[in-house]
């Protein structure tokens, strides 16, 4: 059974709806920036002596050069594959993501203080970059991977992102909006590159459900979660109910990766492109 080729178009669409709205909301909605610090406070009290080292490591990797290397890895993996046009999607995508967040965070930088936070977000921190690069280098290793690997890098990549988002909440480099915001970015551009990729490519076999990445995504962020909590399951269930905002972040950042990198593995696999 073929995902309909426009289905990359209106995931892009959605995509695009959800960056307007998640700004406005982020910076012109006094309320919901309330909310979007309070979610900020739970990931800032979870940066403590016994994981902090690996946090910074973890955010770190989506800073230039880390970023570019494994860019280029994935280019190389599909021009091993012979995919020239996946390759050249790629390319495109590690630029263009960058540049429309950048674009994006000067055009729109205000001051947006809490003074009862304990630390402060730089003006300039909508969307957040290293949330769009993770979120975009994770939905190009899903187009380059062969269709068999396809769920297993859309599992990893998801897992990834998201412990890069979580990573920059912790560290209090970015609001919780900052991060959906970058991971918009990502799915923007991704689903409109998988949209031309329908028009451009010969088609792949699928061979492997779609749905497969469901479970492998939940099981990662949930692992992710453990290692920036760094305590035991009961002190997990008990930092959450007693802090429900922090929560309903939390939830909100691995849902909404869930579904940009299902969606793409879906496009991807079980896609109907027009050989030309």
């Amino acid at each position: 059974m073929a995902v309909r080729p426009r289905l990359p178009l209106l995931a892009a669409l959605a995509c695009l709806v959800g960056l307007v709205v998640a700004g406005v909301l982020a910076l012109a909605v006094p309320g919901a920036h309330e909310r979007d610090a309070a979610m900020l406070h739970g990931f800032l009290a979870l940066d403590r002596p016994s994981v902090h080292r690996a946090i910074w490591f973890l955010a770190h990797l989506c800073d230039t050069l880390p970023y570019a290397f494994a860019g280029v890895l994935c280019i190389a993996l599909a021009l091993a594959r012979r995919r020239g046009w996946r390759a050249l999607a790629v390319a495109c995508l590690l630029a263009v993501t960058g540049v429309t967040t950048q674009l994006l965070k000067h055009a729109l930088a205000r001051p947006h203080l809490e003074h009862w936070l304990p630390e402060q977000v730089a003006t300039s921190s909508w969307p957040s970059g290293h949330s769009t690069a993770a979120m975009t280098l994770a939905l190009c290793a899903i187009l380059v991977a062969p269709p068999a690997l396809r769920a297993a890098a859309a599992m990893l990549g998801g897992a990834f992102a998201v412990g890069v988002g979580y990573a920059v909440l912790v560290l209090g480099w970015h609001y919780p909006s900052d991060v959906l915001g970058g991971f918009l970015v990502a799915g923007l551009w991704a689903s409109l590159a998988v949209a031309v990729l329908h028009r451009v490519e010969a088609p792949e076999p699928a061979s492997r459900p779609v749905w497969e990445p469901l479970a492998g995504l939940a099981v990662g962020a949930g692992v992710v979660a453990a290692v920036v909590l760094g305590v035991r399951a009961d002190t997990v269930a008990l930092y959450t109910s007693e802090r429900t905002t922090f929560a309903v972040g939390a939830l909100t950042i691995a849902l909404l990766a869930l579904i940009l990198v299902t969606t793409v593995s879906a496009a991807s696999t079980r896609g109907t492109p027009q050989a030309r």
